[in-house]
This record gives C-alpha cells, sequence and structure tokens, in this order.
C-alpha cells in the first residue's frame, strides 16, 4: 500500500499493508531492521490505521529507542563473539583471525562486512555442531540435519523428523547462552513439547538454564542490530 510518515520526535516511518486474514489493525516492529509495519484489515481505511498508530506513538518510538541504533560492521568498528567485545581491524594474508580483543579481516574495506559474516556463520556451525552431537550423544539420540539461518522470532528449532535449524547470531552471545539453545533444541528430540518432562530433559543434559534463557530474553534483540 506504501508509506506514511508518522509526524514527531523523531518521525517514524509506517509501511502500510492490507491483509484479508487480519481481524484487528496491528504495528510491529522487526528487530532485523526496525521497519515498522502497520497493518490493515479488510475494511479498516488508511485514515482509521494511522490515526491508531497516531494513539501508539510513543509506544512505538519507546521500542525504537529500547531496541537501539543499526550498527553496521566496518572497520574500527565493534561487536561481541562469543560473548566478548572485539574491535575490527585490517588484517594481514588471506585469512579472518579472531583475537583475544579484535577480530582482523584482511581484504579490502567494502568487503568487510561481507567476511566478517561469513566467519561467524563457519563458526556458529562449528560451536552448534558440537554442543548438539554432545546433548544427543547424551540422550543416545541423533538429528537427521542441521542448518543457520538468520531468524527473526526464534533462536533455533527441531522438527518431528528430526531437523535442527539455529539463528548464526548465536555465536554473538556468550558460550553458556548458544549452549543452552542448542540443549533446548536437541531435548526436543525427546519430546516435541515444552511440558515438565521436556524441561527436565533440558536439565539433565545441560544443568542450571534459569540464567542463560534470561540473557536471550533481555539481550537477544540487540544482536539483530549488526549489519553486515
Amino acid at each position: 500500500m506504501g508509506q506514511h510518515i508518522l509526524d514527531g520526535t523523531p518521525p517514524v516511518t509506517l509501511i502500510l499493508r492490507k491483509s484479508a486474514r487480519a481481524r484487528r489493525i496491528s504495528l510491529r516492529i522487526s528487530q532485523l531492521d526496525g521497519r515498522v509495519t502497520l497493518t490493515l484489515p479488510r475494511g479498516v481505511s488508511e485514515a482509521e490505521g494511522i490515526a491508531f498508530a497516531r494513539e501508539k506513538a510513543d509506544w512505538l518510538r519507546g521500542h525504537l529507542d529500547k531496541r537501539g541504533v543499526d550498527q553496521v560492521i566496518a572497520l574500527g568498528e565493534s561487536l561481541p563473539i562469543e560473548g566478548v567485545e572485539r574491535q575490527i581491524m585490517e588484517g594481514q594474508g588471506r585469512r579472518v583471525a579472531l583475537h583475544e580483543d579484535a577480530l582482523s579481516v584482511p581484504g579490502k574495506p567494502e568487503q568487510v562486512g561481507t567476511r566478517v559474516q561469513a566467519f561467524l556463520k563457519q563458526m556458529a556451525r562449528d560451536r552448534l555442531a558440537g554442543a548438539s552431537d554432545r546433548y544427543a550423544d547424551t540422550l543416545g539420540l541423533t538429528y537427521t540435519r542441521l542448518t543457520l539461518r538468520d531468524t527473526r522470532s526464534r533462536w533455533g528449532s527441531c522438527t518431528s523428523d528430526g531437523a535442527l535449524m539455529y539463528s548464526w547470531r548465536l555465536i554473538l552471545c556468550p558460550p553458556e547462552v548458544l549452549n543452552y539453545v542448542a540443549a533446548h533444541e536437541v531435548s526436543h528430540l525427546a519430546e516435541m513439547n515444552h511440558s515438565s518432562a521436556f524441561w527436565s530433559i533440558v536439565t539433565q543434559i545441560h544443568g542450571p538454564y534459569t540464567e542463560p534463557r534470561a540473557w536471550l530474553r533481555k539481550n537477544g534483540s540487540a544482536l539483530h542490530s549488526y549489519k553486515f
């Protein structure tokens, strides 16, 4: 349907869309890029939708402010890797190299974001495969495949045929958080639900999980602000 600028400080750009399936007007803020979508059910006019958004303006700006500003990955910037803040610096040779407090990236400056993302995805695959193998072995179970995505709404999933999916951005978290998510999804190989039996399995293979779970709920959305 187009866009509308909601006046105020700061102004907010609304992406307008019609949905025959929607039952009410809704506002959604993307955790990936901060875009605000105003969805209008059939029979609701654009003017009605914009009036609704104006009523929610303070709520919108509050959530956008909490989300923070997107950070484009480039030389001199920093980002957390395994929960440790590392500065991105110019590297030598051909390979990206991880250091105690830095990440050295060789090549052209305009390729830094792409190279950092590729490095993080490979590192995430190694860590998540290792954790998944370890927890699955503890249960005496196997998974069928492991894939990585950049998901908006979930950090991992497990299908009924034993396929595991994880967000590669988990590599930005402290290792105990990544391990908790792996334990959570592997536990679904035994229990495809969130019953007390499921949580007992998580505790059995991982141990206490309250702290890493709380960390992810508090800090997870901010990990989507890094743009590559």
